[in-house]
């Protein structure tokens, strides 16, 4: 009995070095032999990829088939202690065209025959515009400016941007001719795309492009957003 014990012993220790010994690498880079790998090491995941073609086997029916899903109509959460930005970060009442689901790939988007464009020229700004947040406002919609749309529009939004004079894109507006726009169309251009613009929606939420469109507003009329000496006396006074 104690012969067999030793010998299995033998045999567990001979096993256990071997496993060690075999799980070391001379590559200082290599984390050796892993054991279940899956449990702490998550293969990638690769939200954008075309798997109508992978490793040169082509699938017809995945062809132009978004991989990356978004969340369903009205499940993302919007939460805060100040009613005015909840209320302004609530999903977009206005619906893209049914034509965009062409032009913009808006497939499986919620689209009306309704020209919402036209009907977003009467909304206004609600993102309010004084004395005291103006300084802050045009600077963070410099910056959104220069992230998002200076590459075609210009840090000047002549048009003239880095995209459009490389012969990439044309047609890009000069803002100063389109002071017959309302807020409202301008933010619905933004939200969903026009022309060659596709939809920024996804990368900025509504009250980054509601502060774009006062900064737009400041190419038109270099004195937008400008409070006098007396208004600013006056904000002092009822604060």
């Amino acid at each position: 009995m104690k012969m067999k014990f030793r010998i299995i012993s033998s045999i567990a220790i001979a096993a256990v070095t071997t496993l060690m010994f075999g799980s070391c690498a001379s590559d200082p880079d290599s984390s050796g032999l892993e054991y279940m790998p899956d449990m702490y090491r998550s293969p990638a995941i690769e939200p954008y990829v075309d798997y109508g073609e992978v490793k040169g086997r082509e699938n017809t029916e995945l062809k132009l088939k978004q991989s990356a899903m978004t969340p369903p109509s009205g499940t993302i959460p919007y939460y805060g202690t100040d009613s005015a930005t909840v209320a302004l970060m609530m999903p977009y009442a206005r619906k893209a065209h049914t034509s965009m689901k062409t032009t913009h790939g808006m497939y499986g988007a919620d689209l009306t025959e309704v020209n919402e464009y036209d009907l977003a020229a009467s909304d206004k700004n609600p993102l309010a515009l004084d004395s005291e947040n103006s300084k802050e406002i045009f600077a963070t919609g410099k910056k959104l400016f220069s992230a998002n749309c200076a590459h075609c529009h210009g840090a000047k939004g002549d048009g003239n941007g880095p995209m459009v004079l490389s012969g990439a894109y044309a047609g890009v507006p000069d803002y100063a001719n389109l002071t017959n726009l309302g807020d409202g169309q301008l933010f619905y251009s933004i939200y969903y795309g026009k022309g060659m613009m596709g939809a920024h929606n996804p990368i900025l939420d509504k009250k980054e492009i509601w502060t774009l469109v006062h900064y737009i507003r400041k190419f038109q009329d270099a004195d937008y957003g400008t409070f006098s000496a007396a208004e600013n006396v006056e904000v002092v006074e009822a604060h």
